[in-house]
């Protein structure tokens, strides 16, 4: 799994049938430390995830695996919406900071 902010939408009129009532969003990796790593790929959401938010995706041949996706040709899907981050003790990421 790899962790990502959502910061686009991509729409395609056209596309492979299989693909067709698949939302698709632009995803920028993020480190451990919550910090970009310039790469962003498209993913399909699997679990209704909006822009800005910090999300998990698998890649290649797992992202297959979601009942979403499954059997449908796609390299990338959002599985998770992340609550928190924490990397040594130290908490990064929290989407709700005043529920700490």
């Amino acid at each position: 799994m790899l962790l990502g902010q959502v910061v686009g939408t991509v729409v395609a009129t056209r596309k492979e049938p299989e693909l067709a009532g698949l939302r698709l969003l632009v995803v920028r990796e993020l480190d451990a430390a919550y910090a970009a790593t310039g790469k962003a790929i498209v993913a399909v959401d699997a679990v209704g995830a909006g822009d800005g938010e910090v999300v998990l995706f698998a890649a290649g041949s797992s992202a297959r695996l979601t009942a979403a996706t499954k059997d449908r040709p796609v390299d990338h899907v959002i599985m998770a919406i992340v609550d928190s981050v924490e990397v040594g003790g130290k908490t990064v990421f929290e989407k709700y900071p005043e529920a700490a």
